[in-house]
């Protein structure tokens, strides 16, 4: 029989239970759980006045904005919406069912003043990885490292030359994002990260470079850079930085130091790409005792048909080079520019010698370039072909999926926020959600007894 829907008059009063209405296996559920906010009113009660007009519950913005992120609403206005109408976000957010939802504009206003002062996102970050550990998710052993390009709140059509842009230009008179930036020209991963003139610069947010990386159109970016746990790939660490490899390179020191120093972790290895192979990034591994699992930059071997340095055998012993006719390379040990030794062999045996031609046809005698870290660049090279080297490789792209997860699943493609800040706090809250995820995912369905970390 065809039922019909009753349209009697309602009843006068309900019980209704907000946390009834939550499915038991939601992922707000799992997420609430993993989420510890405890600490937050204490952290941040210097920064609030003890008298006055109350203001919106810090962890009730703080839970809203993790509610956007997890769910890739990718907008403040919108998360207000979405709380508004779902009993679910509601249920996460600790709000009644007749309780008013904070305006858009309180977002930005805390943002810009209460949580960039008290770091709150950064700690909101660390509090999760604890938990990670906590939960057995962090191996420690073995870490890599990666960035990717975000695009940036920039319009080509608005932007200036590079040679046009002045960095001399009063604070007072620029927007945010401009300030923010003016603030961090002596920063390695913003101004001071090279000296190159960008081609183009955007007026409304100089922090963002202009970059043709992918191989198509140029667009203005920034890098969102990760240190993650190879075991579950639970993210260890994220910077912000300009989209070029030497920011890119120096923020993966930074992320790396500040590990270790915040929990006490030190990886054996550390995975990475070609990017991060050149010879002080490798140094600086190898004297740190990490086994750098890194493809070594090098770009000695020739394309004329003549002996490239492969074909000199180095001897650490006397610090020299035997040639493929036998004969010593010498150094003065002047190193050129600080980075390169020169090995020169003797004018009057490359003269008499029947492999010139393969050799130096067109110079007096031959020289061999070495660079002052070149040792480490061997202990890079011993590694590659290795088990645990292509075990490494293969677990490298984790990081890659991370990235994948953060574009295609969280909607993070293109920043909403301006500046070196802006950009700063959109990836940390990225990555907190995407923690979270990871560990509601893992906790909620435990991992293979053989892979529980033992502390």
């Amino acid at each position: 029989m065809m039922g019909r829907l009753k349209s009697d008059q309602g009843q006068l009063f309900y019980e209704f239970r907000l946390g009834a209405a939550v499915p038991e296996d939601h992922l707000v559920r799992k997420i609430d759980a993993a989420l510890d906010l405890s600490w937050l009113r204490g952290e941040l009660a210097s920064h609030y006045a003890s008298m006055g007009r109350p203001s919106i519950d810090p962890e009730l913005m703080i839970r809203m904005l993790v509610v956007g992120y997890v769910f890739a609403i990718r907008s403040e206005r919108l998360i207000c919406r979405e709380v508004q109408v779902n009993l679910a976000y509601r249920w996460f957010c600790r709000l009644g069912i007749e309780a008013a939802i904070p305006d858009h504009s309180a977002f930005s206003r805390a943002r810009n003043e209460r949580f960039r002062e008290g770091d709150v996102f950064r700690h909101v970050f660390e509090r999760v990885v604890e938990a990670c550990i906590a939960a057995g998710l962090v191996g420690g052993e073995g870490f890599a490292v990666d960035a990717s390009l975000i695009a940036a709140d920039a319009n080509k059509r608005r932007s200036i030359a590079g040679q046009d842009w002045r960095r001399d230009r009063d604070p007072a008179r620029s927007s945010r994002a401009v300030k923010e930036y003016l603030a961090t020209l002596e920063d390695t991963a913003w101004g001071a990260a090279t000296e190159v003139v960008p081609k183009f610069v955007s007026p409304s947010d100089p922090a963002a470079q202009w970059t043709g990386a992918h191989k198509g159109p140029a667009f203005f970016a920034c890098s969102d850079n990760y240190l993650i746990d190879m075991k579950f790939g639970v993210i260890l660490d994220v910077e912000a930085s300009r989209a070029i490899r030497q920011a890119e390179v120096g923020t993966a020191k930074t992320m790396i130091e500040r590990t270790e120093e915040r929990f006490g972790l030190k990886p054996e290895r550390l995975a990475a790409d070609t990017a991060y192979g050149s010879a002080p990034m490798l140094n600086w591994l190898v004297e740190k005792d990490i086994a750098p699992h890194i493809p070594v930059i090098d770009k000695s071997k020739r394309e004329d048909g003549t002996f490239s340095r492969n074909d000199f055998r180095y001897d650490p012993t006397g610090d020299v080079y035997h040639c493929p006719g036998g004969k010593r390379l010498g150094t003065s040990g002047t190193a050129h520019e600080g980075k390169t030794l020169l090995y020169r062999a003797s004018k009057l045996d490359c003269d008499v010698c029947p492999l010139k031609p393969q050799c130096c046809p067109k110079e007096p005698s031959r020289k061999i370039p070495r660079d002052v870290h070149e040792r480490a660049r061997d202990v890079a090279r011993s590694f590659a072909g290795t088990e645990a080297f292509e075990q490494s490789r293969r677990e490298r792209k984790k990081i890659e999926m991370r990235f994948a997860h953060l574009k295609r699943i969280l909607r993070l493609g293109r920043l909403r926020l301006r500046g070196p800040r802006g950009a700063q706090d959109e990836f940390v809250l990225a990555a907190i959600a995407q923690n979270l995820r990871r560990l509601a995912s893992l906790v909620a369905r435990p991992p293979p007894a053989h892979a529980v970390y033992t502390a």
